[in-house]
């Protein structure tokens, strides 16, 4: 059962992967409050891409700040990707134990194939390995969006209170019957008003996110011999399946998805490379 703060509210991490300046994460926040004691922990810049990586703590030597936030007591920044700002809030960096992580709100999808390197997801993959809840929040951009990521100019029509009144409605009952085991939850909610919103439906991870990267090319930096920019393209918009995370948001309904954990299976196709370790160690004796 989580862990309740010694005056018996609920403690909430909030943390994102577009840094603590972040429109969505501010919104998020404070659609949070009446759940329990909020407090922000998050980037101190962009680390969209980053995963669940902490990145190399004895180079980076990390920080953390006090900043402002409106509506919220306590918020902090860290030089450091979301991750890493939950690995510290387990460690004590910023009081009592918390009972549930919330990450977001992400501008773009983070669906299909984009949940492996997505920040906000990581964030709520890295609050289940120490034992709490996780769910990680993202929004369609509509029209643009390439691999799970928002480009600025993008989101000037972006609805963030849809997404955070959808988070809020899932935090509310969630957290009426708090599962015993950790879980984590990847919402995706379309960028919508709520009443443009068809509802809401348990997803598959899919494979394909709405736009991806299609190519990746080297060109010479003028002036710096061996030095090259990488000029990368994107397809069209894909057409994706509508019982798929990423093809249920697509048709203006929010995706639900639990991720599992990465577990050990058999396979009985790797047996020449089992046989080649074995020999190599017994050649070795």
């Amino acid at each position: 059962m989580p862990a309740i703060g010694n005056d018996g509210a609920m403690r909430i991490l909030l943390t994102n992967d577009d840094g603590i300046d972040s429109v969505g994460l501010h919104v998020l926040a404070r659609a949070m409050r009446p759940f329990g004691d909020v407090v922000i922990a998050a980037p101190d810049r962009e680390f969209s891409g980053a995963g669940a990586a902490l990145g190399a703590l004895h180079l980076m030597q990390p920080e953390v700040h006090r900043v402002h936030v409106d509506g919220i007591a306590e918020a902090w920044s860290v030089t450091g990707p979301p991750a890493l700002c939950v690995m510290f809030s387990r460690l004590g960096a910023f009081g009592e134990p918390f009972d549930l992580v919330v990450s977001g709100i992400n501008p773009g999808a983070n669906v299909g194939r984009s949940v492996y390197h997505s920040g906000t997801v990581g964030a709520a993959l890295t609050a289940r390995n120490g034992r709490v809840s996780g769910i990680a929040v993202s929004q369609a951009v509509a029209g643009f969006g390439v691999e799970g990521q928002g480009w600025d100019e993008m989101l000037v029509g972006q609805k963030w209170e849809s997404a955070a009144t959808v988070a809020a409605s899932f935090v509310d009952g969630f957290i009426r019957n708090m599962p015993v085991e950790p879980v984590v939850v990847n919402i995706n909610v379309p960028n919508k008003d709520i009443a443009d919103i068809k509802g809401w439906k348990s997803a598959r991870l899919g494979h394909e996110p709405p736009r991806r990267m299609s190519t990746a090319r080297l060109e010479p930096k003028v002036g710096h011999e061996g030095t090259f920019h990488v000029r990368m393209a994107w397809g069209e918009a894909a057409e994706l399946p509508i019982d798929t995370d990423g093809g249920m948001v697509e048709n203006d309904f929010v995706s639900v998805s639990y991720l599992g954990p990465i577990l050990n299976i058999d396979r009985d196709d790797v047996l020449d490379a089992e046989r080649s370790l074995t020999k190599l160690i017994a050649d070795a004796r």
